[in-house]
């Protein structure tokens, strides 16, 4: 579905990374997205949209899984 959107649409390089500076980069390569950090386990909606990217990241605030449009 990340196809039918504009512009960057997946960041496997931020894992391992602080997750406010891969929020920081995810908006930065891709202006019409907003990056929203997430704690792992978190419950989120189901529904795709091209202007949103999960960043999950774990207790200490590290990036888990690779931020996609979601």
């Amino acid at each position: 579905m990340a196809s039918e959107c504009e512009g960057k649409s997946s960041w496997p390089e931020l894992v391992g990374k602080d997750g406010q500076a891969a929020a920081a980069t995810v908006e930065k390569e891709n202006p019409n997205v907003n990056a929203i950090v997430l704690l792992e386990g978190t419950r989120t909606t189901k529904d795709f949209r091209c202007d949103r990217v999960w960043v999950w990241v774990d207790k200490d605030g590290i990036v888990v899984r690779t931020p996609i449009i979601t």
